[in-house]
């Protein structure tokens, strides 16, 4: 059994709430990456995406020199454990289309992500089952189209 521990990124950086959406921007350009851990000290407290800084920062009308991470983070994270098994964190990754897991200790302390790009490099060639649970997290999901009360989705003609 491979453990989360076996395949995961250890020396993770991360940021604080308090930080700029501006410089987890600069962050992620430098890393080439879509997420951040943000974190409280040591403790694991959101993540925020590239897509959180666009979509939420943008559609907030936050200005990125002066936002703060706690405004467009996620703060309820699914993480794991350096010693669970890697299918069942893979299947939940599938399930909930999770791209990264942060992997935390007891403590909730962040230390390391697992992310599709660890399991994809480290499993064999020929794993039917990873091969199938990458391929269910990158099923692009439903786009919600209920947007506000009255408002029409781009494209849509209005009736009546």
């Amino acid at each position: 059994m491979a453990t989360v521990a076996d395949e995961m990124t250890r020396d993770v950086r991360s940021m604080a709430p308090e930080d700029l959406l501006r410089d987890a921007a600069k962050l992620m350009d430098e890393l080439n990456v879509g997420a951040v851990p943000v974190c409280d000290g040591e403790r694991l407290v959101g993540m925020v995406t590239d897509r959180d800084i666009v979509v939420r920062g943008l559609a907030r009308d936050l200005e990125p020199a002066r936002a703060r991470l706690a405004d467009v983070m996620s703060g309820h994270v699914r993480t794991a454990r350096q010693d669970d098994d890697v299918d069942a964190v893979l299947a939940e990754m599938a399930n909930a289309q999770i791209r990264r897991m942060p992997v935390v200790d007891a403590q909730d302390r962040l230390v390391g992500i697992l992310s599709i790009g660890d399991i994809a490099a480290k499993s064999p060639a020929d794993d039917e089952e990873v091969a199938g649970s990458l391929g269910d997290i990158s099923t692009p999901a439903e786009p919600d189209r209920s947007g506000p009360s009255g408002a029409r989705s781009p494209g849509q003609r209005q009736t009546g």
